[in-house]
């Protein structure tokens, strides 16, 4: 946060740290990922203006994440898995902020045919924000 807006220049860099922190699991506490979903939400706060053209492969990596965290059967405490959960939502809806919709546009079909409870819900939260 302490770079603002200036974080654009790092932009390419800091997609492919967050993609891979998203992909991997680090273990029951899961506090890289839980971190680096901060991070997320902080460039998106900060560099909103870029977040349209990397919407394909953000929007990627967090749905990916939903259901990684649902379809995991490890040893993560169902509060860790929950806060994944809502940070990746968070991010979801900041994204579709920026983008002017377009995330609600795009899970619509992803909604409808997802039948698992927990994903339909962080689904239907970035559906119904405002």
């Amino acid at each position: 946060s302490s770079l603002g807006i200036r974080i654009v220049r790092h932009l390419k860099r800091l997609e492919r740290v967050i993609l891979g922190y998203l992909e991997v699991s680090d273990g029951p506490e899961e506090e890289a990922r839980l971190g680096i979903l901060e991070t997320l939400q902080c460039t998106i706060e900060h560099a909103w203006p870029r977040m349209p053209c990397r919407l394909p492969v953000l929007l990627r990596a967090l749905l990916r994440l939903l259901w990684d965290v649902h379809a995991e059967r490890g040893p993560t405490p169902e509060p860790v898995r929950a806060a994944l959960l809502r940070r990746a939502t968070r991010c979801l809806v900041l994204l579709d902020r920026c983008c002017h919709g377009q995330v609600k546009v795009l899970l619509e079909g992803v909604h409808s045919s997802c039948e698992e409870n927990r994903v339909r819900e962080c689904l239907r939260t970035v559906q119904e924000s405002t």
